[in-house]
């Protein structure tokens, strides 16, 4: 399956949901003092929830990758508090995938902004990476 052979529906709504825990809060990734919510872990969420979003219309030897995000964080989420990630599938060109990414506790808005992933082929994709560290190791 080349370029521009997947079909992910435009419109889509995905919807995951996850538990702030010790290891989700902001003084333990080292972005901040308070037990709630980090930045970095509820983009971890979104991207988590968009990547499921996209992984079951992929043959299993395709994923995807994320490749930018541009969220705001804009409400705290306490410890041990539920989360709501939707991931709306807002552009599918070839291999990009847009996503608009909302999170909320409850009804209120935590972060939202968008995110966007590429389809790749996991084999290629290591052996690029592979490549990419021998060349970097060669280098020093």
């Amino acid at each position: 399956m080349g370029d521009g052979g997947f079909k992910i529906p435009v419109g889509l709504v995905c919807v995951e949901e996850f538990t702030v825990k010790e290891e989700h809060v902001a003084r333990h990734v080292g972005s901040g003092d308070f037990a709630v919510l980090s930045t970095p872990s509820m983009i971890a969420f979104m991207e988590e929830t968009a990547m499921k979003c996209a992984q079951r219309f992929l043959p299993s030897e395709y994923t995807t990758v994320g490749s930018l995000v541009n969220i705001k964080h804009v409400n705290p989420a306490p410890l041990g508090a539920t989360i709501r990630v939707e991931s709306k599938i807002a552009i599918s060109e070839g291999r990009k995938i847009v996503y608009e990414v909302r999170a909320y506790l409850g009804d209120i808005l935590i972060g939202e902004g968008v995110h966007e992933r590429f389809i790749v082929n996991r084999e290629k994709f290591i052996e690029k990476a592979r490549r990419m560290a021998q060349t970097a190791l060669s280098q020093q």
